[in-house]
């Protein structure tokens, strides 16, 4: 089979939501000069991304684990602020917050008081069957109302899958995705054999929920003038520590789980969040910041996701401030690609994974042929990294000090970790996450 290089599938991710056109990427070039701007950044400060199609290229994306190099030291997370050791969970709750500002503050931006208020509304009902289970499926729109502002409407899409004769409160998995039936453009793809994930969770009598990320903020430049953040702005510029298209569809989803958590069928303590590559790291980004997801399945979530940025492999920061990923994250991590450095961070991945201590996270990637571009290695380093504060709230974080082999499943803590065989899919990994999923709730019974 055709292998596609993982960096041509990232650079058509704004095409997910909609096709490139030579306005909207000219609006988008504005918005990213004039955010350098107010900044007081020049382009010329930035250092460039590293490339992930010509493995000739001087700046080549490194996929060798040998030329690595050492590591810079990462932010400690059980030393507070004042430098006190932090030793027990009173201490951490406060680290915890001590963490979130620096998140808020650098990396993922705040999310703005002026957010809209969502109205959910129930559009359609259908019966059906899928996977051999009779569903009741519920299409719902998470309505904002922009009246006098010179926006689009917002229309949040979400839908809900249920088994049609469920009788008591049930698991829900959350995915940050794409609409049943979605195609991306060209040639239709080779569907994988076997079920998909959303049948898996639908035969195990769950229900199966499916929020579309770009119905709540645009995944391009052009639409922070739209979408939540256009919304808070009124259409202004972002404030340099505001939030971006991330921490906006992390909202989304606490939005969608305020709507979940009210339906008779639903069990609220065990609604998951899931995503791949982007949607995974908004969806990590949403169990860091919602303590109401009791689960998390982060996919391929790569570098501002579960990936040490530190770490010389795969995607860098370079790549994440260029114009093409700049509106994923609040301006002020732009500097961090000039005239600051990443060692200058003041959080990395291992401290977004803390966050969602002590709840259970499955962090899953590729093999490294064909997931390079988001170094699986520097998740399973992260999730080690973030162990320690699993263990000081009383439960094991990641377990193992050797690298699994590709398809091996380490799940023994509360941190979870599979590397498949293939490239950029959370696919071969469901059948592992859903058994841990069972497991994990099961203890909390």
């Amino acid at each position: 089979m055709k292998r596609v290089p993982l960096a041509l599938l990232l650079a058509a991710g704004a095409a997910f939501a909609q096709p490139p056109a030579p306005e909207r990427n000219a609006a988008t070039q504005r918005d990213y000069q004039a955010t350098l701007q107010r900044l007081g950044l020049r382009q010329a400060d930035l250092r460039p991304g590293v490339d992930g199609f010509n493995r000739s290229a001087p700046n080549a994306v490194n996929r060798d684990e040998a030329a690595v190099g050492t590591v810079a030291p990462l932010p400690p997370l059980l030393v507070d602020a004042a430098g006190r050791p932090v030793t027990n969970a009173g201490a951490w709750r406060r680290r915890r917050r001590e963490i979130m500002e620096l998140f808020d503050r650098e990396m993922y931006g705040r999310v703005p008081a002026t957010a809209p208020a969502i109205h959910w509304e129930l559009e359609r009902v259908e019966n059906r069957q899928l996977g051999g289970v009779a569903l009741v499926t519920r299409h719902y729109i998470g309505h904002a109302a922009t009246s006098g502002l010179d926006q689009p409407p917002i229309d949040m899409q979400l839908t809900l899958d249920m088994p049609e004769h469920v009788q008591r409160r049930v698991p829900v998995i959350l995915e940050l995705g794409f609409p049943e039936g979605f195609r991306f453009p060209g040639p239709p793809r080779p569907q994988p054999p076997g079920p998909t994930g959303r049948e898996l969770v639908l035969q195990r009598g769950w229900g199966f929920a499916v929020l579309v990320p770009w119905t709540v903020q645009a995944d391009d430049g052009a639409g922070l003038r739209e979408g939540v953040i256009g919304y808070a702005t009124h259409g202004g510029p972002r404030p340099n520590d505001s939030w971006g298209a991330l921490r906006a569809w992390a909202w989304g989803a606490d939005r969608a789980y305020d709507l979940l958590a009210l339906d008779p069928h639903v069990d609220a303590r065990r609604i998951a969040i899931e995503g791949l590559s982007r949607y995974g790291k908004a969806a990590l980004v949403a169990m860091a910041y919602d303590e109401r997801f009791s689960l998390g399945f982060i996919g391929s979530s790569g570098a501002g996701g579960a990936k040490l940025l530190r770490r010389n492999f795969g995607e860098t920061i370079g790549n994440l401030a260029a114009s093409g990923e700049y509106h994923w994250f609040a301006p002020n991590f732009l500097r961090y690609d000039g005239p600051l450095r990443t060692e200058d961070l003041p959080v990395d991945a291992h401290s977004l994974i803390a966050l969602a201590a002590p709840r259970p996270l499955f962090i899953g990637a590729g093999n490294f042929e064909e997931d390079v571009w988001v170094d699986p290695r520097g998740s399973w380093e992260a999730a080690r990294a973030a162990s320690p504060v699993y263990r000081l709230l009383g439960v094991p974080g990641l377990v193992g000090d050797t690298y699994p082999a590709i398809g091996e499943t380490r799940a023994e803590g509360r941190i979870a970790f599979r590397q498949h065989e293939g490239g950029h899919t959370n696919g071969p990994n469901w059948p592992a996450f859903l058994d841990f999923a069972a497991r994990v709730w099961a203890e909390r019974r």
